[in-house]
């Protein structure tokens, strides 16, 4: 069965807006780049793929990878998790982790305080109708208003939808007879990268997460 245009349009969109893992010379993790980036660091030799073959990590340069995706493109079974970019001339698989020649530096695992990590913590929900919207009709929620002396930290903040943060306007959630879902708390875990892992495709990252210091797992 040929796959129409629009089919192999929507898969590089899908493989194109995956995520890699980038690693120092050392193999720490040091952040997350979208693929194009990756395969921009790969074919001007800034970077190799990291990739786990039979229980082993094996090290490819673009050349290698684009021989060992050929190959394995040619196979009958492909895991339904692996992303593809396709051209007229090749297809290529999208490496899940790379390595960085020249990088020695490690970052410090702070949890920065922002919207992308509250809207990350709070499941992209609003906390109080509980019902999960588009990045463009949500925002934050102070749950002690500013007015009042509520601060902008992880513990008076919430993800709310623009309804219910009309609604609530500068009362506290009792006065406005609003409920909480949850106690906002500072999360003991990294909530995009445990977002990342929920998806198996991503679940090679953990190991080296781990071993570079961050926090993933939720029950830690």
């Amino acid at each position: 069965m040929i796959r129409s245009d629009t089919s192999r349009y929507e898969e590089r969109c899908q493989a194109l807006s995956s995520s890699v893992l980038v690693l120092n010379r050392a193999y720490m993790a040091v952040h997350v780049v979208n693929v194009r980036r990756a395969f921009t660091l790969i074919y001007r030799e800034m970077a190799e793929v990291i990739d786990l073959e039979d229980g082993h990590y094996a090290n490819y340069d673009f050349e290698s990878w684009l021989l060992v995706s050929d190959l394995r493109a040619g196979e009958l079974t492909q895991l339904d998790r692996e992303d593809w970019v396709r051209s007229v001339n090749f297809q290529i698989q999208v490496p899940r982790v790379i390595r960085l020649f020249q990088f020695d530096r490690v970052p410090k695992h702070t949890l920065r305080f922002n919207r992308r990590n509250l809207f990350a913590r709070d499941g992209h929900r609003c906390q109080y109708c509980g019902a999960a919207k588009p990045l463009s009709q949500l925002s934050l929620d102070h749950v002690m208003p500013r007015s009042r002396g509520g601060g902008t930290t992880w513990e008076n903040t919430v993800c709310s939808c623009v309804p219910c943060n009309t609604r609530k306007g500068s009362r506290t959630p009792r006065e406005a007879q609003m409920k909480l879902l949850a106690e906002p708390k500072k999360p003991r875990f990294n909530p995009l990268l445990a977002r990342k892992l929920d998806n198996p495709k991503y679940e090679v990252w953990r190991t080296f997460l781990k071993a570079s210091g961050y926090s993933v797992d939720k029950a830690s």
